[in-house]
């Protein structure tokens, strides 16, 4: 198979191109030597046999004006001096042959009749006729005829010679450029050489050789010069990026102490905070058993807020254990059914709920690898906010499945309840961050800010879409395990 000319070496390209070029220039200029050579000697030729024929027919006026015919063919015979006449004879006035050379050509081999003078050539042949002219009168007719040997014996040698120079030019040509080309190319292939070791060690300490002060060598300089340059800059970028991940180490171990500190806080805070909600949540069983019938409208009504925000600060401080806990537990992955899973959040969330128009559809749901404890905390809050936000709707209806997407699966649920407005979804996933109202949906405000921590752990990502009075859909992606990937890629 043939190299494209852009694939072959420089060495190469210089050799063909200084070969090409000469050869094309000594053959261009022998072609025309050799043309030159052949139209001059046919000139040569025809000039010859003019001179040639004018004698004879000068010498032939004597035999034509005595009808001698043996004189005639006398004349005619001393052409045997010149090899190259094939056919030579005399014509009378009449037009009649007269006599003709040599005899042994038979009159057949004679034109029956010439009538205009002049030199012609046809087939391979010279061909004269030359008028017999004594004192303006017209005694007959000469006819010559020549072959073209000599010119061609000529042609050959001229055409031996043009090969044998053309070839011997080649040669010295062929040995000039692979001595011209290595002087050329042995610096573009230092450059090659070292460009390509750089390539592969990523060393910018190497340095190419300079060969000369052509403009190779100034290459060359250029070469080295940016080759400084790089090697400069890429010890400023590794003593940047050094600094850069020092300082980025500091950061992380002063965030990590800083959460240490927070999760530690936020776990004691809520611990604490338990024992004044017993001493509240007691005191108020005792108001409620044995003085509420002696408590007037505004007092009953009073210690029922009492009692409400006790509840609802035991469960925040819940939900903040809970958050907390998330943060410091390791994961224990198993592989989880998470149709199975999600059935019996479901039955659980179903069972405290007196709305009987609730409809809930799980589709089918693959297996994935995850901490079972925290994935069931993730489904039962997204359902139960599913199914809270679902219930002031005349027939609610949520939605829970799952579709792969490259390498993840992820699962939704989706409900047709209040929704919530795109523009604060910044706010969605935040701690103690609620799109709706307390008098609207009660709340703590933990419980999406504790699905996304679960999530990020487990390595996937969580989402969501939602319109007003439209509902919403929840999504969180979990990675696919190795062996349901090689599964999927076998089928």
């Amino acid at each position: 198979m043939a190299m494209a000319w852009r694939d072959i070496p420089i060495q190469r390209k210089l050799m063909r191109a200084i070969l090409l070029t000469s050869g094309s220039v000594l053959l261009l200029t022998c072609s025309a030597y050799f043309a030159y050579e052949y139209f001059t000697f046919r000139q040569t030729t025809v000039r010859q046999l003019s001179v040639l024929g004018e004698i004879i027919a000068t010498n032939s006026t004597a035999a034509l004006a005595f009808d001698s015919r043996d004189d005639a063919y006398e004349i005619l015979a001393s052409l045997k001096a010149q090899p190259h006449i094939v056919a030579a004879s005399i014509y009378d006035k009449n037009g009649d042959l007269f006599t003709h050379y040599p005899r042994d050509l038979t009159q057949s081999a004679f034109p029956l009749a010439v009538k205009k003078a002049g030199y012609h050539f046809k087939d391979s042949y010279l061909v004269g006729v030359e008028p017999i002219v004594q004192l303006d009168n017209q005694l007959g007719t000469l006819y010559l005829k020549s072959d073209l040997g000599a010119m061609y014996s000529r042609l050959k040698l001229y055409g031996s010679i043009v090969l044998l120079v053309i070839a011997v030019s080649v040669l010295l040509a062929y040995v000039l450029s692979k001595r011209m080309q290595q002087a050329i190319t042995r610096p573009i292939l230092s450059l090659a050489n070292t460009a390509k070791a750089i390539s592969e060690r990523q060393d910018y300490t190497v340095r190419a050789n300079k060969l000369g002060n052509d403009e190779l060598g100034l290459l060359t300089d250029a070469f080295n010069h940016m080759l400084t340059e790089i090697l400069e800059r890429n010890q400023k970028i590794q003593a940047f990026n050094q600094e850069l991940e020092q300082k980025i180490a500091d950061r992380t171990s002063q965030l990590e102490d800083v959460n240490k500190e927070l999760e530690s806080f936020s776990y004691s805070v809520s611990h604490d905070l338990r024992a004044p909600l017993r001493s509240i949540d007691g005191y108020s069983r005792i108001l409620i058993e044995d003085y509420y019938e002696k408590l007037d409208d505004e007092g009953q009504r009073v210690l029922n807020i009492i009692i409400k925000n006790a509840l609802k600060m035991g469960r925040l401080i819940d939900d903040l254990l809970a958050f907390s806990r998330v943060g410091k537990q390791e994961l224990s992955k198993v592989m989880l059914d998470m149709e199975a899973l999600t059935q019996i959040v479901v039955h659980e969330l179903e069972a405290s709920q007196q709305n009987k128009e609730l409809c809930i559809a799980i589709h089918p749901m693959p297996k994935v690898e995850g901490d079972s404890a925290m994935m069931r905390q993730v489904l039962t809050n997204l359902i139960s906010n599913a199914i809270k936000y679902s219930m002031k709707k005349e027939n609610p209806v949520i939605e829970i499945g799952c579709q792969a997407q490259n390498e993840y699966y992820v699962y939704y649920v989706k409900d047709n309840g209040a929704g919530f407005d795109m523009r604060y979804y910044d706010k969605l996933f935040g701690v103690f961050q609620r799109l709706h109202s307390e008098s609207e949906f009660e709340g703590t405000g933990v419980g999406l800010a504790l699905v996304h921590r679960v999530i990020s752990k487990h390595g996937g990502e969580v989402w969501a879409e939602g319109k007003v009075d439209e509902g919403a859909t929840f999504y969180f992606s979990l990675p696919v395990s190795d062996s349901d990937a090689n599964k999927n890629h076998k089928e």
